[in-house]
């Protein structure tokens, strides 16, 4: 198959592209520039629109087709949305879009909607507010620390929230869902450094309670493939949730090595409909990052 993925400028990319050549698949990586090392690691490179043009789905529609593509793995947080809304489309045109449905996008796109749906099914979560209520202020939409705030000072409050700030150990949780919203794979891990918003020291660790937890979760709306969980144990042994990305993500490189290559996994299953016999996890198992060089 060949499989595209997006804004693969991304300093985390690399893995991805990495294990769908392991899996025996073609890898067409995009991105607004080719300046970057996706286009010397990727069998093929795609240019697209900015994510704010007028003309990008007839672009993406048109690049999809001359490419030949068969997949789409969306990771972008700027367009998932429309990737689920075209889900079908792209589907009778024999192009495959690995995404949850448009419900569980718009709900965990947005950090109000993702409160009030922990809140209607009693998952215990941060205090938010769409009033400078908390001293924690951060955007309602988009990933990592960018336009995030503490302290007292006036904010701007369009298009952001205010929240309860929890003190405690910090796991984010890379989850498998098979084609029938089952999670195949909760695998909890500490993000030990951070830099830019980027996991770059990691371990993989057993929690039981976080993996009840998710079970909850996907029994009151549905995912499928790589899903993204971030929460807080506090002191008191109390488990907050914060957000959840309903996408591959580029921290995901830890949680896929201690189990099994999750791109053989959407082809298997997702595509193909063959049941997942899941391996063993690797816990313990730890992470490091560090920078390559690409010479074009």
């Amino acid at each position: 198959m060949r499989i595209l993925i997006e804004a693969s400028g991304s300093l985390v990319s690399g893995y991805l592209i990495k294990i769908i050549k392991q899996s025996g698949h073609e890898v067409v990586s995009s991105d607004i520039d080719d300046f970057n090392h996706a286009k010397v690691l990727s069998d093929d490179f795609i240019i697209f629109p900015k994510s704010t043009r007028s003309d990008l789905w007839d672009v993406v529609e048109k690049e999809l087709i001359s490419k030949k593509i068969d997949m789409v793995i969306p990771s972008f947080d700027a367009t998932l949305l429309q990737w689920s809304e075209k889900k079908e489309y792209f589907e009778k045109l024999g192009i495959e879009i690995i995404i949850s449905e448009k419900e569980t996008i718009e709900i965990f796109s947005d950090k109000w909607k993702t409160y009030n749906f922990f809140n209607s099914v009693d998952v215990l979560t941060p205090k938010s507010s769409l009033s400078q209520e908390f001293l924690l202020v951060k955007p309602r939409r988009g990933r990592g620390g960018s336009g995030v705030y503490i302290g007292k000072e006036k904010q701007n409050m369009e298009d952001m929230i205010s929240q309860e700030f929890v003190d405690g150990i910090e796991y984010t949780v890379d989850c498998f869902f098979d084609k029938s919203n089952h999670p195949v794979y909760i695998i909890p891990r500490k993000r030990l450094d951070v830099k830019d918003g980027k996991s770059t020291k990691g371990i993989v660790v057993q929690h039981k309670v976080i993996e009840n937890q998710i079970r909850e979760i996907s029994n009151k709306i549905k995912f499928i493939g790589p899903i993204n969980f971030q929460c807080i144990e506090t002191a008191n042994d109390d488990l907050y949730f914060i957000e959840v990305n309903p996408r591959i993500a580029g921290g995901m490189a830890l949680g896929i090595e201690a189990s099994e290559n999750w791109i053989s996994l959407i082809v298997d299953n997702i595509i193909n409909n063959i049941k997942i016999n899941p391996k063993s996890i690797q816990y313990g198992l730890k992470m490091v990052r560090y920078y390559d060089e690409c010479f074009i």
